[in-house]
């Protein structure tokens, strides 16, 4: 299964003006990095990764359609899988987006 093009595409619509954003294909997916890091990825298997800080991943992961996010059974820390029930509006997408974006932004860049 690939990522979902439709939900890549309302993110690249949010980014549009963003100068630090850029999109890779990885892991099966499409991610998009703010200065080389990771902020949201667009999943192969639905649904969207979103990478926020620890305490604030935490923090959400009593929301509906939001859990853990597990590479090889273990959960990473700071990363959660926002279900796609969580991304049927707009609004719904650029809160999660911009969640990600602030966090992200904080972190040194990569070179």
């Amino acid at each position: 299964m690939t990522y979902d093009e439709g939900l890549a595409q309302r993110i690249r619509d949010l980014l549009v003006d963003e100068l630090d954003v850029t999109d890779k294909r990885m892991f099966g997916g499409l991610a998009f990095l703010v200065n080389g890091h990771m902020s949201v990825t667009v999943s192969r298997t639905g649904g969207l990764m979103v990478r926020l800080d620890a305490d604030v991943a935490e923090g959400l992961l009593t929301e509906v359609d939001v859990e853990p996010f597990e590479m090889r059974g273990k959960a990473l820390n700071g990363w959660l899988r926002v279900g796609e029930s969580r991304l049927e509006s707009d609004d719904e997408l650029r809160e999660w987006v911009e969640r990600s974006l602030d966090f992200v932004r904080t972190l040194p860049a990569k070179v």
